[in-house]
Order: C-alpha cells, then structure tokens, then sequence
C-alpha cells in the first residue's frame, strides 16, 4: 500500500493535503513508509484525525 491509498483509506484528500502542506506531507509519507500501516496508525492517531477534518476528501 502506498501512502495515497492509506490517506484515501482513512478519507483525506491527499492531493489537497500535498498542495497545501507538502512540507507535512513528504514527512508523514517516509515514516509511513519505514513502518506498517497499522503501527502508522497507532502512532498518529489523532494527527490523522486533525487531517481528515482539514482535508475531508469529498465523495462524489
């Protein structure tokens, strides 16, 4: 799984959070990609919840 697919997973917009912060992006996305998803999830839990509510991917 790349980190595009877990952030859609999880329902954020990853494009949007790249053009707005890829700063934040380009460091979550090597941690992401050191660790498995699930232990990702465990260590940034509420950031990838403060995500989502910025960056709610939108459902069509």
């Amino acid at each position: 799984m790349v980190f595009e697919q877990y952030l859609e997973q999880k329902n954020i917009d990853s494009e949007k959070f790249l053009w707005e912060n890829p700063e934040n992006f380009q460091e979550l996305k090597v941690i992401f990609n050191q660790v498995s998803p699930e232990s990702f999830t465990a260590q940034k839990k509420f950031l990838i919840n403060k995500l989502r509510r910025k960056y709610q991917l939108k459902v069509y």
